[in-house]
């Protein structure tokens, strides 16, 4: 039986429309509001209590020293990295201080994640995620995303690439019982700034700029990681 214009249009646009595939970076946060009706509040309660929790957290002498070493140098020299130069600098002084890796889970670099939202296939390379697993993620938990320097940032928007990825978890999160319905946590930077991210059932909700060459500010960065990395134990176990 042959088929009506009209019904193959329809057909092919159906079958084009499942196998539509993009990358994290082509998403800004308005076509992840038009596509997947991602909603941004700002007084969403489990960014709240993870700030309050990240005040309660204690910074010992070390780990102040080696910050305050840490922020010398971002004070004089952070316009001018590039983005390996800001992680190898910058960002992995403040992971090396933060314990993500136990038995059942690990900071993955570099990892491609891959999998379709509403029938629309995404994927993408984080810059780093916490996730249960050894060599394979499994449950991703904590995106950080976005090593961008300061000056000539192309990126038509970081937060969306962050947020992109951190729904791509969420959904897949879903068939995972400890994880199911459950925030997913996240941090983009660019040069000295870091936001932290929060989203759950399609809602989002970001924290104003902490800038880490000030001095209290990179240790309340720390303390927001070090607190992140408490809530995920209390999920999966120490």
């Amino acid at each position: 039986m042959l088929l009506s214009k009209k019904t193959f249009n329809f057909a092919v646009g159906k079958l084009l429309k499942s196998k539509a595939m993009s990358n994290f970076k082509d998403w800004t946060r308005d076509k992840l509001k038009k596509r997947f009706g991602l909603k941004r509040v700002y007084d969403h309660q489990t960014l709240i209590d993870w700030k309050k929790r990240s005040e309660s957290i204690s910074i010992d002498d070390l780990e102040r020293l080696m910050l305050e070493r840490v922020q010398e140098n971002i004070v004089r020299y952070v316009d001018y990295w590039n983005e390996d130069e800001v992680k190898l600098k910058l960002i992995a002084a403040i992971l090396l201080l933060v314990r993500f890796d136990s038995d059942d889970l690990s900071g993955f670099s570099q990892r491609e994640i891959q999998g379709n939202v509403d029938g629309e296939e995404l994927k993408g390379i984080p810059d780093f995620i916490v996730a249960r697993g050894k060599q394979e993620i499994e449950a991703p938990f904590f995106f950080l995303h976005e090593y961008k320097k300061e000056l000539d940032n192309n990126s038509p928007d970081p937060a969306a690439q962050c947020l992109s990825a951190m729904l791509l978890a969420y959904e897949q999160n879903l068939t995972v019982p400890e994880m199911a319905g459950k925030p997913i946590h996240g941090v983009y930077i660019i040069g000295r700034q870091w936001f932290f991210v929060i989203l759950q059932d399609r809602e989002y909700a970001i924290s104003l700029a902490h800038d880490c060459t000030h001095q209290a500010e990179i240790m309340d960065i720390l303390r927001h990681m070090k607190a992140c990395q408490n809530i995920i134990t209390e999920i999966w176990g120490e």
